[in-house]
């Protein structure tokens, strides 16, 4: 007798194909920005604006995402996500201004692209998984951002043969390839097909119905969760976490070893390695997070960040050498190594509520991302090198893997409640005190 496939895992695996759609055009930035400054001649700090305000609007996106995703279910909020991905990705190509770049990668992508965040995988898994939710948490998070990256060398390849009009049209295609499979296949909840979650033991209660609307829970449970101390540690360390990874390497990597010679596809072909080896890092921070402490994964993972940082400015060359693919196999392995075990802890102080306080968290990501990607470009425009970006990042993740380590263990989850609107007293009323 086979025994079957339970539902949890083909929701995960729909999520994964969305997810890695959705990466596609994320990688675009890094093989673009030479291509841009040379047609268009605008400076890289203002293209790197343009994937500052992407960053920031994927960021502010995901915790309203996350409630819209309660209210009317991921099925049509991830389908509208791709659609807007694909239209910014397309659109691109009839741009000839800059304010035009900052609409189509800046807006309209980014509030896609925000709307399939880590607050999605957030909420997928705390809706089909109790069991292996940390690992299933590593593989849809490695899934997004290794795809990412490993889509670098076929876009970097585009670009040189065919312009960079032809890799956004292919981008534009793939997001909406994705969308017939995710109204197909993607289920909102265990219910829906009559089964409970994985894991889930059968006198389990389901869910509590959502109070209030997407918008009021959203800023409901930012109101809750920023009067405690755990939002702020657990929001500082992500924030140099997205610094480090998306606003810093994964947009000016390519660019910084161009300016020692190394040709863009080499370098692309690079980062495309770091996509590879983070599938096995996430995946196997995933297992560890259901198994070892959370806080003191996220303190080893920044830690060991940091001092891999500040020796990669002595590695670039035109050629690459062992000790870059050292680095790249390394930083590869915790690139987002990060995300299973915070999940983990948004859930952990937050109850309930874990996955929209992890989209505010996950905002805090992409404003360090944001602030990274533009640094970065002014620090090469006036000083002619990355050196002290490198420098910069390492010491901050070594400050983020303290902030880990001053999280404290247990505690009592922080409920949010979404208080209904006061009545509206007439003008020239006014109330009586209550008698005793």
């Amino acid at each position: 007798m086979t025994r079957r496939l339970h539902p949890a895992w083909l929701a995960a695996g729909v999520a994964l194909v969305a997810l890695v759609g959705a990466a596609g055009f994320r990688a675009t930035p890094a093989v673009m920005l030479h291509p841009l400054h040379e047609e268009f001649r605008w400076p890289l700090a203002t293209i790197s604006a343009a994937v500052s305000v992407n960053l920031i609007l994927y960021g502010l996106t995901a915790p309203f995402a996350a409630a819209l995703m309660e209210k009317f279910g991921m099925r049509r909020v991830v389908s509208g996500a791709l659609l807007l991905v694909a239209a910014g990705s397309g659109l691109t190509v009839f741009m000839n201004a800059s304010w035009q770049l900052i609409l189509c990668w800046g807006v309209l992508v980014g509030l896609g692209t925000g709307s399939m965040a880590l607050a999605f995988v957030a909420t997928v898994t705390g809706r089909w998984f109790v069991k292996r939710r940390g690992l299933v948490t590593g593989v849809l998070t490695a899934g997004g951002a290794a795809g990412q990256l490993v889509f670098l060398p076929l876009l970097a390849t585009v670009v040189e043969k065919s312009g960079w009009r032809t890799a956004a049209l292919i981008v534009a295609a793939a997001a909406l390839a994705v969308v017939p499979l995710v109204v197909w296949r993607l289920r909102d909840h265990p219910s829906d097909l009559g089964v409970s979650a994985y894991g889930a033991a059968p006198d389990d209660p389901p869910p509590p119905p959502m109070t209030g609307g997407a918008a009021a829970r959203a800023l409901g449970a930012l109101r809750a969760a920023a009067k405690t101390r755990p939002f702020w540690l657990l929001a500082g360390g992500f924030a140099i976490c997205g610094a480090t990874t998306n606003g810093l390497v994964g947009t000016h990597f390519i660019p910084a070893a161009h300016d020692h010679g190394m040709s863009e596809t080499t370098a692309a072909s690079l980062l495309a390695l770091v996509g590879l080896f983070d599938i096995a890092g996430t995946i196997a921070s995933g297992w560890l997070t259901d198994r070892v402490d959370s806080r003191v994964l996220l303190g080893a993972y920044y830690a060991l960040r940091g001092g891999s940082l500040l020796v990669l400015p002595t590695l670039f060359a035109e050629t690459v050498g062992p000790s870059m693919l050292v680095f790249i196999i390394f930083y590869g392995l915790d690139w987002v190594a990060t995300v299973p075990p915070t999940v983990a802890l948004c859930r952990e102080y937050f109850g309930a509520s874990g996955p929209v306080v992890f989209g505010w968290v996950f905002a805090s990501h992409q404003f360090g991302a944001a602030i990274a990607a533009t640094g970065a470009g002014l620090v090469r425009d006036q000083l002619g090198t990355y050196a002290l970006a490198w420098y910069i990042a390492g010491a901050l993740s070594i400050g983020a893997a303290v902030l880990s380590l001053l999280l404290r263990r247990g505690g009592r989850a922080v409920p949010v409640a979404i208080e209904p609107p006061a009545p509206k007293i007439p003008v020239g009323w006014r109330l009586r005190p209550a008698e005793d």
